[in-house]
This record gives structure tokens, sequence and C-alpha cells, in this order.
């Protein structure tokens, strides 16, 4: 299975993406996981990565686009996927047909989380202090929300309209969420 998991920052997706990839047997690939690792790692992108992601902004397509596609070629990928954080713009979800079309693939489904806006503003205050996460500050995360709405929120009328989205409420109790979501896919 070849899924897409959209959703604004703090809607749940780095959770669901973890139980929906373990559920159907495939490898959760989050951007912002391979991001924070190599920023821990202090890689000459990990430092890029923290210059951008400190100012409240978003990695550029061209470094997104040549890291998920080195993702995707891993042998683990190679009979499905879950893309948690990635496309996030039209240009990115063009780089993706094309990395699929390469190997006469395509998304079985594209899933976004809906939720309250005041709501994951809460929820990424309060992870901000339980994971020491400097860059949560309330600011970054209204303009990441702002980005979010302007630049992401577009793809949910793209995939909507080749037929593949499915929303699925994402506030509530995790194992409520993860239910929904598993019946909604099935």
């Amino acid at each position: 299975m070849r899924l897409i998991i959209l959703g604004p920052p703090g809607a749940g997706k780095g959770t669901q993406a973890a139980r929906i990839a373990e559920h159907f047997g495939i490898p959760a690939i989050s951007t912002g996981d391979i991001f924070r690792a190599n920023i821990r790692n202090g890689t000459d992108l990990g430092k890029q990565v923290q210059e951008i992601t400190a100012s409240g902004g978003y990695v550029s397509d061209d470094i997104t686009n040549a890291i998920v596609e080195d993702r995707l070629n891993e042998d683990d990928a190679r009979e499905g996927f879950l893309l948690d954080g990635y496309p996030r713009t039209t240009g990115q979800v063009t780089a993706l047909d094309w990395m699929l079309g390469k190997k006469d693939h395509g998304l079985d489904k594209v899933l976004a989380l809906t939720v309250d806006e005041e709501a994951v503003v809460a929820r990424l205050l309060k992870r901000a202090e339980v994971e020491g996460r400097p860059d949560d500050t309330e600011d970054v995360i209204r303009e990441r929300q702002a980005i979010y709405r302007r630049e992401t929120a577009p793809l949910v009328e793209v995939y909507a309209e080749r037929g593949l989205l499915v929303e699925v409420d994402g506030l509530g109790e995790v194992d409520e969420v993860t239910e929904r979501i598993v019946s909604a896919l099935s």
C-alpha cells in the first residue's frame, strides 16, 4: 500500500503514521524525522535545515524531493510506504508523481487528518515543553500553520479530485483516531 498522510503540524500525523505503517506492514517515512536526524548528527544538510526551521520556514522542494526519492529507493519501501510530511506543495506532488511513475506505481490513498487549529497550537506548545523543542514557540507554530494553510492545504483538493482522498477526524484519543483511520482505509 502506498499512502500519504496530510494534516497541519501537530495534527498527530507522526503518531498515526507509525501505527498505520505497522498495521499495513510498510515503512513510515517522515521527512521531519530525516531532517531532525541530520540536525542531531551535525551534517551539512542538518545545519541548513536547522537554520530554516528555526525561523519557521520549510526546507526547499529540491532538497526534500531528493531526500524522498533516495528513501523510496530503499528495499523496505519497494512494496509500499506511508509518507508523512511529504508532499507539502504542488511542486512536490508533481515530483512524487514523476518518482512513482518511473516505477509504474501510483498512490493508493491520501489520508487527511482534520483538526481544530487552536487545539493543534495548544498541543504543539505542550509538545515543545515535553520534548524540549526550541523551535516550537507560539509565533513559529502559528507561522507553520499559516504556511500549511497556504501551501499544503490545497493538496487536499488535488487528491480529492483524483479520487484518492480519505478525510478522518484527527482529534480524540490516539487509539480512537487510529481505529477511525484503519476503518476508513479498509
